[in-house]
This record gives C-alpha cells, structure tokens and sequence, in this order.
C-alpha cells in the first residue's frame, strides 16, 4: 500500500477501511443471533472462558498483523460486550417463543 499523500486522502482511506468492518460485523452479528439459538442459559451467552480465548486469539493475530495487542484488546473486549447484550437479547427472546 502506498502512503497516503494528504490528510483528504487519509481520511479517505480510513472511510474504507470503516466500511470493510461494518460488513464484517454485520457478518458477525448474524453468526452471534444464530449462536443464542444454540445456548441454553446466560451463563452460556457469557461464556467468560470463550471470552478469553478470543480474546487471546484477538492479542496474538494483533501481534503477527502489526497491530497493538493492547488497541486489538481493547476493541475486542468492547465488541463482545456489545454483542454478548445482542445475543442476551436475542436469547431472551428465543426462549419466551
């Protein structure tokens, strides 16, 4: 990839790598209603040991990707917080139906 050669153009860039994610979590979204199916309490929607193993998962691919582990951690810890509510709510209601 070639430097970017302007603040504009930056910010440009920036913007696509914005939209990539977007998709992405939406693809990771669909994956996490789909995963409340197959859970049978919120300890399972917890699953605090998964939570680690992605999360060292997340450290570890940050690290090879030259990514600060710390920035991947902290995005990803965000990211499953957001969708653990998600999958709360979408388990909540999978089992009131």
């Amino acid at each position: 990839m070639t430097e970017p050669r302007s603040l504009t153009e930056t910010r440009s860039r920036i913007d696509t790598v914005d939209s990539a994610l977007i998709r992405l979590l939406a693809d990771r979204q669909e994956l996490v209603r789909t995963a409340a199916a197959f859970k049978k309490d919120e300890q399972d929607v917890r699953a605090p040991d998964r939570v680690a193993e992605v999360i060292a998962l997340a450290r570890s691919r940050a690290e090879e990707a030259g990514l600060s582990p710390d920035v991947a951690e902290s995005v990803w810890r965000a990211m499953i917080t957001a969708f653990v509510d998600l999958e709360l709510a979408e388990h909540s209601a999978l089992r009131r139906n």
